[in-house]
């Protein structure tokens, strides 16, 4: 897929390898291309946007006080390799967001998806003001485990059938990092 010119996207943190960017419209033609090629690697796991019409609703989520979508994008090239959200952010005394991710399968194993999840951390911690994420996730889920483990966050529990998930019901580990600990 031919690389876009860096100048169309604004950066919302950058790091080594990665950065991250708000998903815009334009994106569903490559989304949707790396969504087909990395479907059996995210089931039973995560079942992302899979048509243009999903696509959209969730690119026209950008701006939401309740949701914070993220692509991680290569730095050399611009290209997605993995998409990193924040929902249900609440404020007031709460102060808290869960966060969802899932890379792309020709990217695995490159430790880009931990690189551009500490993006978010960090953006959500300093530049959001949060004081606390959760991360939800499937006990069979080795890798996204191993993710939110590298990354700080501390198990506080097994939530039996707590998304539905693929038609499903399923258990889910709670993990969750908050500001303080994350400083650290």
């Amino acid at each position: 897929m031919p690389s876009v010119p860096k100048e169309r996207f604004a950066r919302l943190q950058t790091g080594e390898r990665v950065y991250l960017r708000h998903p815009v419209l334009t994106d569903a033609e490559e989304f949707l291309s790396l969504i087909r090629a990395s479907r059996s690697y995210h089931r039973p796991w995560v079942h992302p946007p899979g048509t243009s019409h999903a696509f959209r609703k969730y690119a026209e989520r950008v701006g939401s006080e309740r949701f914070f979508p993220s692509f991680i994008c290569l730095r050399d090239t611009d290209a997605i390799v993995g998409v990193v959200n924040l929902s249900e952010i609440v404020r007031g005394l709460f102060q808290s967001a869960y966060l969802g991710f899932y890379g792309h399968v020709e990217h695995a194993g490159h430790g880009l998806m931990k690189e551009g999840t500490e993006l978010l951390v960090r953006h959500a911690f300093r530049k959001l003001k949060l004081h606390r994420i959760e991360a939800n996730v499937q006990p069979d889920n080795e890798r996204s485990l191993a993710l939110v483990r590298a990354l700080g966050f501390h198990k506080e529990g097994l939530s039996p059938r707590y998304l539905k998930i693929g038609g499903r019901w399923r258990d889910h580990e709670r993990w969750a990092l908050l500001a303080e600990d994350w400083k650290r």
